[in-house]
């Protein structure tokens, strides 16, 4: 694979290979990301695959060579700890970023590619139940509707804006209050699939213990039971394979956990096959990366530092000889970043 592999630590900052993960580097001093910092997520500059955002504790930082050299994002985040990030399909200049746990959860938009921010609504609580300090884990736009966007919250809720997040309405609820709705607050990931033909859009929730589809824009919403379905019930994420209707589902026995399981659907949620592993993972899957540039590369991180590679779309998974710290995000871009000096 041409390209250059992120992995997201925390408390080793990123580290990269730019040579198919044979050898691997730590950042290198002087920049304002240090080597040693807890790094939440990545994302992929869709337009510009040399540039690559992290969220971290230090806010926002930014690479414009793969990963090489990173500098802070100026804006009102700076110092507040970033777990989640979104870029919009619509306009690549949109970005809106999540905060959390040790720092006030908060969202924050910038409409002109990293110039300028600001504050979004609602006004989270400081505290809340199951993980004290609250967390915003996933940020997700509509790639059908211009201005759609959700997030969610750990132990906070599921909430969509028509906007861009200029305003945003809570949604989930108690089986009482929404029969057919999403009936957990505690939210880890939300994935949108556009509509295709005579496949209406597509609308994916995890949940702690459960996955949530609605096929009706969050109208209604079908539940799946975990550890009923799959055998094990801490649902962390699921993930569109660039490109087409496969889906990842990354699930396992706790947080970390001690054992995960990969699984596909080719058909948007609505059955899923497990993958199969070359050695048991160590932990709970914690990320995927993929890129458009290759659907069949998928790299899966466990929550204790496993990296694992599918070269076919996720059906089969071989663990990379290098391992990590605790994982916090995985991504690959194309380009190729030049690693010089440093650690």
């Amino acid at each position: 694979m041409e390209g250059t592999i992120l992995v997201a630590t925390a408390g080793q900052g990123v580290l990269r290979s730019n040579d198919d993960g044979v050898t691997w580097a730590r950042l290198g001093v002087g920049m304002d990301l240090e080597f040693d910092a807890v790094v939440r997520c990545l994302a992929v500059d869709p337009a510009r695959p040399e540039t690559v955002y992290a969220g971290a504790d230090i806010g926002v930082a930014r690479s414009d060579d793969a990963g090489a050299t990173w500098r802070r994002v100026d804006g009102p985040m700076n110092g507040m700890a970033v777990w989640s990030m979104a870029i919009d399909p619509h306009d690549p200049r949109c970005m809106i970023v999540g905060t959390g746990a040790p720092s006030r959860a908060a969202l924050f938009r910038t409409d002109d590619g990293g110039e300028t921010w600001h504050r979004l609504p609602p006004d989270i609580p400081e505290f809340c139940a199951g993980v004290n300090r609250p967390r915003i884990l996933t940020i997700a736009f509509d790639p059908a509707v211009p201005g759609a966007a959700w997030f969610g919250i750990e132990e906070g809720g599921l909430w969509r804006s028509d906007d861009r997040g200029d305003t945003w309405s809570r949604v989930d609820g108690t089986p009482k209050s929404t029969p057919d709705g999403v009936t957990n607050s505690d939210i880890h990931c939300v994935t949108i699939l556009e509509p295709d033909g005579d496949k209406p859009k597509t609308i994916i929730v995890a949940v702690v213990n459960a996955l949530f589809v609605s096929t009706d824009d969050g109208k209604t919403w079908t539940r799946t039971d975990s550890r009923a379905e799959f055998g094990v019930y801490y649902t962390r994420l699921v993930t569109r394979l660039p490109g087409g209707d496969e889906l990842l589902l990354g699930i396992g026995d706790a947080t970390p956990g001690t054992m995960t399981k990969i699984l596909v659907s080719t058909d948007r949620g609505a059955s899923w096959t497990e993958s199969a592993l070359d050695v048991p993972a160590n932990s709970t899957t914690w990320a995927f990366g993929v890129h458009p540039a290759d659907p069949s590369v998928v790299f899966a991180g466990t929550k204790y530092g496993h990296l694992f590679r599918s070269a076919d779309a996720g059906r089969t998974w071989t663990k990379e000889w290098r391992e990590f710290s605790e994982i916090t995000d995985v991504a690959w871009t194309p380009a190729v970043v030049q690693v010089e000096g440093g650690h």
